[in-house]
């Protein structure tokens, strides 16, 4: 299937050389908190009104009288809206510039459908990570051909970006909570076949960048992301654990990662965990860096901004975070997730290419991303092979935490669909009773836990 991308959107091309780039000026940075929010989204809406104007205030929605706070994983819809229509084959070519590549779904899976819900923009950051972000605008630069973060707060890096990498980087620092606890499932579906469990996951994460007790702006080789996650199910896997981390100094700071294997009892580093080496939860039809959509170094490629444009993405799905709406026996059919448990909307988003480095190899030679102006953390992408051809989509789903629990969202699910085999991957799945995202308070996490001695002593049977 060749397909080329075509947005209705003016390309914005800017130098990627070795020294850092130049931020907005101060006059343009007064835009932000006016008519751009702190994190550089338009107020506004669209002139259709199929997009709302920011309500800051009514950003985040009431929780549920069903949600239980105590067992805060499994999320309720707030809204308990019907679908406005329903795209299908028979008429996905009106919506076609809203559907880029997704249009091939519905060419080659018939019965393939899009449920297309009223839009809602929930994101939201608490008011230091705002104050950051508009400091950002004029101090942080991304040096060595945007490898590197130099003068950065902990807010949102770019909130006004005009390049590529950029806006990866906005990608890869979207504020969620600086600690987030988490248990999920992950499945791989056969083209024919019952659903394939991979393997029930337990982590908590930490982001160094956005701690409110660390002063200033953020050194070059601090690492901004650190994981640890350990298998709890099935059997054949229990008690291994990982740690991972990504540092905001790309190449030289580099991604550390570390496994330890029960069977083996010995921790090992694992540099391998990263780039394209496949996910080890996804039966080989998932990458690590297409983990939340994009995650990790962005250096095998070369990043173009190609502006924004109004797409239907996957977003506010809490669908997929109740299971007693969407439990596992419903959501995993052949193909593609089921339809009913699917929630899309309307939402502006920023689009980058990535064309693969010559001296570099990637089983994607080109990829699209589309990342919500909302926060940046969800969006889809588009994956190409070294023939042009269309590869594999990925969907990652932001959903934001209820009024008065936490500012921010969950942007840590995502499925991806490979076209050529029919196989597609599913991770970080919220339906389970005791699956789901939690805001986690500082003072309950052990920094010591993000560490390969942790691991040791925690890897047990």
């Amino acid at each position: 299937m060749k397909y080329k991308t075509n947005l209705l959107v003016a390309t914005l091309t800017v130098a990627c050389a070795g020294s850092a780039l130049a931020e907005v000026s101060a006059d343009e940075a007064k835009k932000l908190g006016t008519t751009l929010t702190v994190w550089g989204a338009e107020v506004a809406g669209n002139k259709e009104g199929t997009i709302p104007a920011y309500d800051a205030a009514n950003a985040q929605p009431k929780p549920p009288s069903n949600w239980d706070p105590k067992n805060p994983g499994p999320r309720k819809d707030p809204w308990g809206e019907k679908p406005l229509f329903t795209i299908t084959a028979q008429n996905a070519a009106r919506y076609a510039d809203k559907l880029d590549a997704m249009v091939e779904l519905f060419k080659k899976y018939p019965n393939f459908r899009m449920d297309v819900y009223p839009t809602h923009r929930t994101y939201s950051v608490p008011k230091f990570v705002a104050d950051l972000s508009i400091k950002n605008a004029t101090s942080c630069k991304a040096a060595e051909g945007g490898l590197v973060l130099e003068g950065c707060y902990g807010g949102i890096p770019f909130p006004m970006p005009t390049n590529g990498s950029q806006l990866m980087w906005n990608h890869l620092l979207s504020y969620e909570n600086v600690n987030l606890g988490s248990a999920n499932r992950s499945f791989t579906v056969p083209n024919t076949g019952s659903p394939v469990f991979t393997g029930e996951n337990h982590s908590v994460s930490y982001l160094p960048f956005y701690d409110p007790a660390v002063p200033g702006p953020r050194p070059s080789d601090l690492v901004y992301w650190k994981y640890h996650n350990w298998d709890v199910a099935p059997a054949r896997i229990v008690g291994q654990h990982l740690v991972l981390m990504d540092s905001l100094k790309q190449i030289a700071g580099g991604r550390r990662a570390w496994q330890y294997i029960p069977g083996q009892r010995r921790v090992k580093l694992a540099p391998d965990l990263a780039y394209d080496t496949p996910s080890p939860y996804s039966g080989g039809s998932q990458n690590m860096d297409d983990a939340k959509g994009f995650l990790g170094a962005i250096d095998h490629f070369n990043w173009t901004l190609k502006g924004k444009k109004e797409k239907f993405i996957v977003a506010n799905n809490f669908l997929l975070t109740d299971p007693g709406v969407c439990p596992e026996s419903k959501v995993f059919q052949p193909h593609f997730p089921n339809p009913d448990c699917i929630r899309w909307e309307l939402h502006r988003v920023w689009a980058v290419q990535g064309d693969l480095k010559p001296e570099f190899r990637h089983v994607y030679h080109r990829r699209v991303h589309y990342w919500d102006e909302d926060g940046y953390g969800g969006g889809s992408g588009e994956m190409y092979d070294a023939g042009g051809s269309l590869y594999r989509i990925n969907n990652t789903h932001q959903f934001p935490f209820y009024r008065g629990e936490t500012e921010g969202t969950v942007s840590g699910l995502n499925y991806v669909m490979d076209l050529r085999t029919g196989i597609y991957s599913a991770q970080g799945m919220g339906v389970c009773d005791i699956c789901g995202w939690w805001p986690v308070k500082a003072a309950e996490v052990d920094k010591n836990f993000f560490s390969p001695e942790a691991m040791a002593g925690q890897g047990i049977r």
